[in-house]
């Protein structure tokens, strides 16, 4: 199971950048995540999804600004983050959960991808 987040880059405050978690080598059904870890803070939940798509959480920093969402046929989880601020500068990582575990904390996810660093410029 191979998961590659990518999709980061620096925008400025207000911009929007769309991230992806790409998955490869999965046969069963899977919910995904995403968690962010700005330097010097810990690990955070920021939003996930469960395979089908229907079943979506949020963080209340990221409501109403993020969208998650998938397309199974291509294997790809993706994040629109609208309206950044500053406090959304991190690395942002996906992460994989196997039979229907997932949820906002970190362990409940089996696989995860190398991040990708978002950063919003003042």
């Amino acid at each position: 199971v191979q998961l590659q987040a990518y999709g980061g880059g620096l925008v400025q405050v207000g911009g929007s950048l769309r991230l992806s978690c790409a998955a490869s080598g999965i046969r069963d059904s899977y919910a995904v995540g995403w968690f962010r870890q700005a330097p010097g803070k810990e690990h955070e939940f920021v939003s996930a999804i469960d395979y089908s798509g229907i079943q979506t959480h949020y963080h209340d920093s990221v409501k109403g600004r993020f969208t998650i969402s998938r397309d199974n046929a291509k294997n790809i989880v993706y994040l629109q983050m609208n309206s950044l601020k500053p406090e959304d500068t991190a690395v942002y990582s996906c992460a994989a959960a196997f039979g229907g575990r997932y949820g906002t904390d970190w362990y409940r996810y089996d696989y995860w991808g190398q991040g990708t660093l978002v950063t919003v410029s003042s």
